[in-house]
């Protein structure tokens, strides 16, 4: 790794630089040492981060030099479908960047809670605990379940105090990700900066999409740039809704453009599965539903394109967006495919969508009950080694109603006769294990967390951490309640959303 900043080559309109306002008497809560070591970052010790992500950046200053220059982003974007203008880091603050030299990738450091920026409007550029516990073990959770997400290098909590619904401790997050530029940049430069709109996409080429930019013609390919962020942006949502992730706020300033999770707001795993629960108390509409997730993703996208017509032609625009249907599709297609352990096929995908309608017209826990078919694959033979998942399928059978019941027994009967015609048992149980977790972050889950972090005790934040490295095996440190559906989701508490 190098550090670099690669975002300052940019016309200073589009950002500011901004010194973090440190935090009084900062407690570290957790450190992702793994991630640290990955960076190559492993000389600082717990103290010295501890510094870092509470504002205080001398630290880094000394390991690169003239190369931690923090800068708030200016942006702007639609918000639930209106547009707002300009927006920007309120309450963050991107650091530095780093370069892997092997991948050729960029790694964003971006502290989160840094206080007031140029772009905070009437906020006071401060993070709940709350919200960042939330954000620290959603990318942690999302990462280990092979979904592209901003991760993080530790939260802290300190002194400092803010107002919320009552007086609280400030926290902050140092976040990292592949990319921090959001669809959102490019409506604000369209909008602000229109003079730099062609120089900025083709920068953005030559960080991100280099392999499209000709440097013995000095061109760059827009039209497949295009093409190459809807295909990103639908493989990531096609994976939000195999693994029944409800981001809760996809604003097109909370999408970036490599297709990794960004902004943990009021995000939910689904438990019981109703596709039109509204897991964003801000949501009034529902706009952000799990089932609009696809929509709105190409909405979004549509939105955005359009102030490519200056570069591109429309039928550049609309093969790109017809881009993101078919990858869409494709992708969630073979996915759910293989949540059922079986070969693509139309069979296969017919199979999956009634199991589905199943699980909503019952609520049944989404992911307990594809974890459960492991049981139904086994059909009986392995009931010792698989005692988790039988016990999910006896779960699941005794609260189905008679006439439910019944249509369980006729799809577990096609299903066994699918398995049998596409795959041996033991190919298709190998399958299910590795796409249907045991465990997820549930709201109950990170509330609990919270809770305890409220009382000056993180040892539940670090415990959650090490379950969700690793959610396809069973591990001795999960509590019966890691697993368990525990109230139906139109009842979640607010604090949970927070």
């Amino acid at each position: 790794m190098k550090f670099i900043h690669d975002y300052l080559k940019h016309d200073e309109r589009l950002y500011r630089h901004t010194l973090p306002t440190p935090l009084d008497n900062p407690k570290l809560v957790s450190l992702n040492a793994q991630l640290i070591d990955q960076l190559g970052l492993s000389s600082l010790d717990a103290t010295a981060w501890t510094d870092i992500i509470s504002g205080r950046l001398s630290p880094l200053t000394q390991i690169a030099p003239h190369k931690i220059q923090p800068i708030a982003m200016a942006y702007a974007g639609h918000q639930f479908g209106q547009w707002a203008g300009q927006l920007g880091d309120g309450r963050g603050v991107l650091i530095a960047q780093l370069h892997n030299k092997k991948t050729g990738k960029l790694i964003d450091l971006h502290l989160k809670g840094a206080g007031l920026t140029s772009y905070s409007r009437r906020g006071d550029g401060r993070a709940m605990l709350a919200s960042c516990i939330r954000e620290y073990l959603g990318g942690h959770a999302l990462n280990g379940l092979m979904i592209a997400s901003s991760d993080a290098i530790g939260l802290v909590v300190s002194d400092t105090h803010i107002q919320r619904r009552h007086i609280e401790k400030a926290a902050a997050l140092l976040r990292v990700s592949d990319c921090h530029v959001r669809l959102g940049h490019f409506e604000w430069v369209a909008m602000y900066a229109a003079d730099y709109f062609e120089t900025f996409v083709i920068k953005i080429i030559q960080s991100y999409y280099l392999h499209l930019y000709d440097t013995h013609q000095n061109t760059a390919n827009i039209s497949q740039l295009l093409h190459e962020i809807a295909a990103n942006t639908a493989r990531m949502i096609a994976k939000w809704q195999l693994i029944g992730f409800c981001h809760g706020v996809m604003n097109t300033d909370n999408l970036n453009i490599t297709g990794t999770t960004l902004d943990f707001g009021p995000f939910a795993f689904m438990e019981g599965f109703n596709p039109t629960w509204i897991n964003n108390h801000s949501d009034h509409t529902g706009r952000y539903v799990y089932q609009n997730q696809p929509t709105i993703g190409h909405w979004n996208l549509a939105v955005v394109y359009h102030h490519f017509k200056r570069l591109v032609n429309q039928d550049d625009i609309d093969d790109a967006l017809m881009t993101y249907q078919e990858v869409f599709e494709n992708t969630y297609h073979h996915g759910l495919c293989q949540k059922l352990g079986i070969k693509p096929s139309h069979q296969a995908i017919q199979l999956g969508y009634r199991l589905l309608m199943l699980m909503q017209n019952e609520r049944l826990d989404y992911t307990n009950t594809f974890r459960a078919l492991i049981a139904v694959a086994d059909h009986g033979e392995n009931r010792t080694q698989f005692t988790h998942e039988y016990t999910l399928l006896a779960n699941l059978t005794n609260i189905l109603s008679a006439t439910s019941y019944d249509i369980w027994q006729n799809w577990v009967n096609d299903y066994l006769d699918c398995l049998k015609q596409q795959s041996t048992k033991q190919t298709a149980i190998k399958t299910l294990q590795q796409t249907n977790p045991i465990y997820i972050l549930r709201n109950h889950m990170a509330e609990r967390a919270i809770v305890s972090a409220h009382q000056g005790d993180f040892d539940e934040v670090a415990r959650l951490f090490a379950l969700l490295d690793n959610p396809y095996q069973q591990q001795t440190i999960a509590t019966v309640d890691d697993t368990r559906m525990a109230f139906a989701n139109e009842a979640v508490a607010v604090s949970c959303l927070t």
